[in-house]
């Protein structure tokens, strides 16, 4: 394994890659290079110069890839090293580097994890592509190759030796593939909040994991039309005190930004400032339970001018440069809306999660 390379002293980390970029998905496609472009040139702003570790991601190896993926999908997506235009699935479009920047993808999240595990920092954004949740176990799906978050979680256990991670899914979709990765494991609990239905059909409150993993699985589908201080009253009433019952030794978070307002692939109310309060709700539950060990993992977003903006927003809370306060956004959330949520997913888990019953 390559040692992973750092620049900077501070708190706070990004990894970032230029051959992230060498990752062309073809005219038109929404998972583009220029996510990363614009997400990489808004670094360069006066007010982020200086404020993070970045860190340069090593590849991960095939075993590593193997902790979540068949041997026989490995070895689809190797083959089109160094080959022209091929589509893995209908949605799913590679090229030439497109293995490269997927194995720096799930090596990014390691470099990540075993910084925040070696005390250096506490919290880390991966900013890299492909994203990752929608990819299963056998093939890839949703512009995803390699599952990045459920890779993470994987070597966070077994390579790391940590007990119990939490993953967060905020993105617009269904992290179908993250889901199916843990649904039979105890020691992962997956919670996403998404648009449903939508794209990929699943994610329904009774998804509550199998065999020893039931109930460690919670799905919040939504409508449309869920805002700022609906998100913040989700995640302080519902996966805040489970998250506290639960207890991880670390964080993990899918951020996909197309649960803004303006992007072009959902139908979601947040707001730029909306990503800045959720990222301090889950800081504030890292800060309680787990040392503030967090990472996030760049999934959706689709509007460049959006997802520059809002990442800066989450940055800028990772770093302390802002301080949102998640329980006050909570208090203007409409009631009608928020309080089926609660009811439903307290039917649903009630039996799994005492510290529901206390939120009702």
């Amino acid at each position: 394994m390559n040692p992973m390379k750092i620049i900077g002293l501070n708190q706070a980390g990004i990894i970032k890659d230029e051959r992230y970029l060498d990752h062309i998905t073809g005219d038109g496609h929404p998972e583009s290079y220029k996510r990363l472009e614009t997400i990489y040139g808004m670094l360069n702003d006066q007010d982020m110069r200086g404020h993070f570790n970045e860190i340069v991601p090593r590849l991960a190896v095939e075993e590593e890839i193997l902790l979540n993926h068949s041997p026989e999908y490995l070895k689809q997506v190797a083959a089109t090293e160094g080959k022209g235009f091929f589509a893995l699935s209908a949605d799913t479009h590679v090229s030439e580097n497109s293995y490269t920047a997927a194995l720096l993808a799930a090596g990014g999240i390691f470099d990540a994890i075993d910084m925040i595990n070696s005390g250096k920092i506490t919290r880390v954004f991966s900013l890299q592509r492909p994203p990752g949740h929608h990819a299963e176990w056998g093939r890839a799906m949703g512009f995803c190759i390699f599952n990045n978050v459920a890779l993470g979680a994987h070597y966070a256990r077994k390579a790391l030796g940590m007990k119990r991670v939490l993953i967060v899914d905020w993105d617009v979709h269904h992290g179908n593939g993250t889901q199916h990765s843990f649904e039979a494991d105890p020691s992962i609990l997956f919670f996403s909040i998404h648009q449903f239905p939508h794209f990929p059909g699943t994610g329904l409150y009774t998804e509550v994991g199998k065999r020893k993993g039931e109930g460690f699985t919670i799905n919040i589908p939504l409508g449309k039309g869920y805002a700022d201080a609906e998100y913040a009253f989700i995640f302080e009433k519902i996966l805040k005190p489970v998250a506290l019952e639960f207890g991880p030794d670390l964080i993990l978070v899918s951020a996909g930004f197309d649960i803004h307002k303006s992007d072009p692939l959902g139908g979601m109310n947040v707001t730029t400032n909306g990503f800045a309060v959720l990222t301090r709700s889950i800081m504030n539950m890292a800060d309680t339970c787990c040392g503030g060990k967090v990472v996030f993992t760049l999934e959706g977003g689709y509007n460049l001018k959006v997802l520059r903006n809002s990442v800066k927003a989450t940055l800028k809370e990772l770093a302390e440069q802002t301080l949102s306060n998640p329980e006050e956004a909570a208090h203007y959330a409409v009631q009608k809306k928020v309080q089926y949520v609660l009811k439903r997913c307290w039917h649903v888990h009630q039996r799994f999660w005492a510290s529901l019953n206390h939120n009702l």
